[in-house]
C-alpha cells in the first residue's frame, strides 16, 4: 500500500495510482502550450454570436456586416463589435471592394480551432 505525502495537494485516499499520476502530470507538461492556445481559442468563441460568425464565415466564405447583422437579427455595431475581437485575436481578417468590407475566417484559425477541438478528444498512450 503506498501512503500519501503528507503535503496539502496529496490525494487522501488510502490507495493512489502513483504511475497514473505521473503519466497525467507528464501529459500537462507536454501539451501545456497547446492546452494554453485552446483555452484561448475557447475563450474566444465562448460568445454565442462570434461563434454563429465564425460558422457563417467558414459556410459562406465571406459576409459583410450587414450580412451578418441581418443573419443573425442583430445591429451593425454589435456584429462590428464582436467583429473587431475577432480580428484583434486574428481569427478573421477583411478586404475592401468599393464601400462594403467583407470578412473571411483565416485559415491559421480554422486550424487552430480544428486542433483545439481535437486536444479534447486526443488519446495518449504510454
Amino acid at each position: 500500500m503506498v501512503k500519501s505525502p503528507t503535503n496539502s495537494k496529496a490525494c487522501i485516499r488510502a490507495l493512489r495510482d502513483a504511475e497514473q499520476i505521473r503519466r497525467c502530470k507528464d501529459l500537462i507538461l507536454q501539451q501545456n502550450e497547446a492546452i494554453t492556445n485552446s483555452a484561448a481559442t475557447f475563450n474566444l468563441c465562448a460568445s454565442p454570436v462570434r461563434l454563429s460568425i465564425l460558422r457563417l464565415l467558414e459556410e459562406e466564405q465571406e459576409l459583410c456586416v450587414c450580412d451578418l447583422a441581418e443573419i443573425l437579427d442583430l445591429s451593425v455595431p454589435a456584429v462590428s463589435q464582436h467583429l473587431r475581437k475577432l480580428k484583434q485575436a486574428e481569427a478573421v481578417t477583411s478586404r475592401r471592394s468599393g464601400n462594403t468590407i467583407y470578412h473571411t475566417v483565416k485559415p491559421e484559425f480554422s486550424l487552430q480551432l480544428s486542433q483545439a477541438t481535437s486536444l479534447l478528444s486526443t488519446t495518449v498512450t504510454a
